[in-house]
């Protein structure tokens, strides 16, 4: 079965020259907790939710309302789009989940999309990659070292890949970590380059702590409601 990804927009979307954020979980939730905490402090509004036959069938409950585990929010006035879910996105959809987003960016004229993972043993705090010689710029501007050598998986390694081969500037940050839960210094360190690579974007670091515990909350709650789900509905 092909793996069909639709946006549904439900506001209307002006990122034209902007930023798309990609806050899909990785290594740790630093992606996740970080752009959370860009979505709680920099006023963005939900625009659009992503579903897909192959997402898991499960809505979240938010304040009593229902919400699709993966959404896209936006701030039209600084032009950033964020890609925020949920749920951890089978590997076997990464490649799906790249070209979607790679395919939206092209369509609202786009200039760059930021991703970023988790590291384990990096020589500094934060590093980062890039798909052309323009997102290495803007990587030097931001005063990030660029990373020499090394290997970038899922989402963020495939948006490298097609980036390259599109001419989409696409930028992956590395961040250090010295855990494989979540790390609120990594989370730190990437909200700090963030607010660097893309104008207009701020991080209440005071919700930091609380929010973490939170996101990992509910996100294991989620990964548990689904497996219990699959279970009753495959055995």
């Amino acid at each position: 079965m092909a793996n069909i990804l639709t946006i549904n927009e439900m506001l209307p979307i002006d990122i034209e020259g902007g930023f798309i954020i990609n806050g899909f979980p990785s290594t740790g939730l630093t992606s996740a907790i970080a752009t959370e905490l860009i979505i709680n402090t920099s006023q963005f509004e939900l625009a659009a939710n992503i579903d897909s036959d192959n997402f898991p069938p499960i809505s979240i409950i938010k304040n009593g309302a229902p919400n699709y585990p993966t959404r896209i929010f936006v701030n039209n006035n600084i032009k950033t789009a964020i890609f925020s879910s949920y749920i951890t996105i089978d590997v076997s959809l990464h490649r799906d989940v790249a070209r979607m987003m790679l395919k939206w960016a092209t369509e609202k004229k786009c200039s760059t999309i930021v991703s970023s993972i988790a590291v384990r043993n990096l020589p500094q705090e934060v590093m980062g990659v890039a798909s052309t010689g323009t997102a290495r710029g803007k990587l030097v501007e931001a005063g990030i070292k660029i990373a020499e050598n090394a290997a970038i998986p899922g989402i963020p390694g495939v948006l490298l890949n097609e980036g390259m081969v599109g001419g989409k500037d696409v930028i992956v940050l590395l961040v250090n970590t010295e855990s494989h839960g979540p790390d609120l210094r990594a989370t730190h360190t990437l909200c700090g380059s963030l607010t660097k690579l893309v104008p207009g974007i701020s991080c209440n670091l005071s919700l930091l702590e609380k929010q973490a515990k939170q996101i990992e909350e509910e996100m294991k709650q989620v990964e548990m409601e689904n497996k219990d789900l699959s279970d009753t509905m495959y055995r």
